[in-house]
This record gives C-alpha cells, structure tokens and sequence, in this order.
C-alpha cells in the first residue's frame, strides 16, 4: 500500500491491522544468542547505515535471536542486566517484534518471543510502503507505570534515550551481519496502539524495519 492511501486511510481511521498470514504460535523459545564473532566495532560503525529496500523473506530463528539479544537481551544475567541502559533499571522499554505470523513481545528474561496478537501490524507501524512486506518491524515501547522512582517531567526523555540504544544496538548488529534496517518514528501512533491493544501507560516511542537488502536484478 502506497503512501498517500495509507494517510488517507489513518485520517479516516482505517489504518488497521491485517489478519496474521499463518497460525501464530504462543511463543518461540529462541536458541541461544551467539555473543561472540561478528565484525569488529568501528568496521561496524562506518558500515552503519538506513535501507529502505527489503527483500520480503522470513529471517532465519538463529538470526532473530542474536538480533533481539543485541537489542534488548541479559549481557549480566546474575544481575538483570541488559545491553542497553535504564534509568534506576526501570526495563521501562519493551521491543515487540511485528512478523507475517502475529505481534510478539521479547521477554529478555528467558529470551522468548511472547504471542500478544495474532494479526499481521506490520502495515500500521509506518506510512511507508516497505513496512507492509518486510520480514520484521520492530515497535519501541515505553511502560511508564515502570517508572515509578523517575521523576513524571523526566519519564519521556529517558524512555527515548533507552529505546534510540536499543535501536542503534540493532542498526549495528544489521551492519555486522549485512542486513538492512531504519528507525522510524514517521508513524499513526494511534492506529498502531490499537492494533497492538496497548494500555493507557505504555507509549510508542520508535519503529524499526529489519530484513536482508533487496537484491536489484538488472536486465
């Protein structure tokens, strides 16, 4: 769906979710993280880059998981700790993971991917075109009801700072493992919050498409 129908459609409210393309499953234990390889840091950071090209098939299980790791996954497990900041450790930032088959939540706890509908929310998370047919759309979002010892005035502010680490976390294992990406926040934030059914605490802060790079044929 093009731009322009999509705005159209999110004026009138009609920016729905679509029906989950195969029967979801209630979660996905994912395999171990690989935490070791990959390419050097600043080989990293000057591949670091936005796409907005994707080639339309599934990623594979072991891929999914070193990426959500890489996002949001226990690097101290004996301490709870994430790759990314919190502020006091709220874990106030949630990454759900929008994929052909249903919307999940990353539980980074027992690292499992946790059905919360099964519909298809991928066109609703962007006005962008390429959202609709890419593997993965990535949803950042914030739990303020989490936040408790932060003060209200702060809450926002540090939930976007969490949520830009874990994005950035997941443009640099793209660059590592030659796979595309972009971070979004161009999007119908209504829509998408009741598609996903989220609550009145929790708020969407960004969006991210993840795939491999669409592979151009010239005749």
């Amino acid at each position: 769906m093009n731009l322009l129908t999509k705005m159209a459609q999110g004026l009138i409210g009609q920016n729905k979710a679509q029906p989950a393309i195969v029967d979801a499953i209630s979660s996905t234990h994912l395999p171990p993280a690989n935490t070791t390889g990959g390419m050097p840091l600043m080989q990293a950071l000057a591949q670091r880059q936005s796409a907005r090209e994707f080639d339309p098939a599934p990623l594979p299980e072991q891929t999914l998981s070193d990426l959500l790791w890489a996002a949001a996954g226990l690097n101290r497990p004996m301490l709870g700790g994430r790759t990314v900041p919190s502020a006091m450790n709220s874990q106030e930032v949630d990454v759900y993971a929008a994929l052909p088959n249903g919307l999940f939540r990353y539980a980074a706890a027992t690292h499992v991917l946790r059905m919360v509908s099964a519909v298809d929310v991928r066109r609703v998370t962007g006005y962008q075109d390429f959202v609709d047919t890419a593997p993965m759309d990535l949803v950042y979002v914030v739990d303020h009801s989490r936040m408790k010892l932060v003060p209200v005035t702060k809450r926002e502010s540090y939930a976007f700072a969490a949520a830009g680490a874990m994005a950035q976390n997941v443009s640099l294992y793209c660059a590592s493992a030659g796979l595309a990406c972009v971070i979004r926040a161009w999007l119908d934030r209504t829509a998408l919050s009741q598609a996903m059914g989220l609550k009145n605490d929790q708020q969407i802060l960004l969006a991210q498409t993840v795939g491999r790079p669409r592979t151009v044929v010239v005749p």
